[in-house]
């Protein structure tokens, strides 16, 4: 813990021209926090492989999910985004009321990856590090078609049955049913078709095929074979034979190396302006505030860039015209099947466009949701309305988060219960926390 405190504060001095007593308060209490949860070993880990990475050229994100907002991985420079200043909170990532795994998920130039595995490979040894496996299940449809092709149903008749289930995520054969009047009747009036369905169902879901996972490590102090069996893929390198929910129930530790190809881009791009044109660019220090740039963006001027080049994005950058990098982060949250089908992005961009006049629930709102024109855009901000409103520890906010992501009824009801009853402690009628709580849940 003495080595980990020593980096932090030597990374605190350089992220910061004045380190303050709130930025003091925040490290020493992360620090507490990941010392009570004996997670020291893990944080030491990642900062030596991405340090490694930097120091051999290789480029690495500026930080992915949840992790982005502890400071302690900030000032380690495992991430790059301040949390303080975007107001990210670090019980999203390490809850302290609540014990599981921190989950770095850190992107790596894609043809460059390979060598952080073999760097952490050779340096806890090749016994003690593996790649983790991933079983593709059999889909609605892919059962359909699979079980037709084995009962010797002509193509187009199975084809025919397949294309009547729903394109919808998670779409299983009982709801198809339910929704699809036509393929229910079709199982009624044809005992093929009957026998087809009800053997699909019981297929649906089971393993289909073996893969290696696109970026999971897993990682551990002793042989691997002490804990878990392993293969070896087509490729040569060593995997797991128990996926990633099993592992992590054995409590060996997961990690993320993602290849992403767009810091591939980037890093060709800094290589040939290098030797063009003589200029050294640090793409950390591009400035975030060109407004030649929102106005390229606001053009639809996407392609190449990453997560706006999509034409639905495009479509969107147009619409709403960013004008800061706060505006195209809340599009991406806000682009999501959620959103985008119940009219909050259209109420954001009127709201941002003053078409719609900004409103708040209670004024105690106004703090967490200005930045979005009132709209929850943002996980965070639901933990923030939890904690200002209901005086939710960051903890418990972190858990109502969790549940409202899982749609557990029973769970949502008692946090609703606790959220009204903490809200009515603080002066807030019940009938202001019931709409607040409906509205972020």
């Amino acid at each position: 813990n003495t080595y980990l405190k020593e980096l932090c504060y030597k990374g605190l001095d350089e992220r910061y021209s004045e380190v303050t007593k709130q930025l003091e308060d925040r490290l020493e209490y992360e620090l507490s926090v990941i010392k009570k949860m004996e997670f020291e070993p893990y944080f030491l880990i990642v900062w030596d492989f991405v340090r490694y990475a930097k120091e051999k050229g290789i480029m690495v994100g500026p930080g992915r999910g949840s992790a982005a907002g502890s400071l302690v991985a900030y000032c380690l420079n495992i991430t790059n985004i301040d949390p303080i200043a975007y107001g990210l909170l670090f019980e999203r990532f390490l809850n302290p009321e609540r014990i599981n795994m921190p989950d770095f998920d850190i992107d790596f130039c894609y043809e460059r990856r390979e060598e952080v595995i073999e760097y952490v490979s050779k340096k806890y040894g090749n016994d003690k590090v593996a790649q983790i496996i991933t079983f593709g299940t059999m889909a609605a449809r892919a059962a359909v078609r699979d079980v037709g092709r084995a009962l010797g149903i002509p193509y187009a008749r199975v084809d025919t049955i397949a294309k009547m289930i729903p394109w919808e995520p998670n779409i299983t054969i009982e709801k198809a049913l339910k929704m699809e009047s036509r393929l229910k009747e079709l199982m009624k009036n044809d005992e093929d078709i009957k026998k087809l369905i009800e053997t699909a169902s019981s297929l649906e879901g089971l393993a289909r095929h073996a893969s290696t996972h696109a970026a999971g490590i897993v990682l551990s102090q002793k042989p691997l074979t002490n804990y878990v069996p392993l293969q070896k893929t087509a490729e040569g390198e060593i995997c797991t034979q128990y996926a990633m929910a099993e592992l992590e129930e054995l409590g060996l530790l997961k990690m993320d190396f993602l290849g992403l190809r767009t810091l591939t881009v980037i890093s060709n791009a800094l290589k040939i302006i290098k030797h063009t044109r003589g200029e050294e660019l640090d793409i950390n220090k591009i400035p975030l505030e060109d407004k030649k740039v929102y106005k390229m963006l606001s053009k639809g001027n996407c392609a190449g860039i990453f997560q706006l080049e999509s034409e639905g994005m495009r479509d969107l950058v147009k619409r709403l015209k960013p004008e800061n990098i706060e505006d195209i982060t809340a599009l991406l949250a806000l682009y999501r099947p959620g959103p985008l089908g119940s009219g909050m992005i259209e109420d954001f961009i009127n709201r941002k466009k003053g078409i719609i006049e900004i409103k708040y629930a209670h004024p105690r709102l106004e703090s967490v949701l200005k930045e979005t024109y009132g709209v929850i855009v943002y996980q965070e901000q639901v933990m923030k309305i939890a904690s200002e409103l209901a005086g939710f520890t960051l903890g418990q906010a972190d858990i109502l988060r969790k549940a409202m992501g899982k749609k557990q009824k029973g769970v949502m009801e008692k946090q609703r219960e606790l959220f009204i009853k903490g809200a009515q402690k603080n002066n807030i009628k019940k009938n202001t926390a019931a709409e607040t709580f409906d509205l972020i849940a």
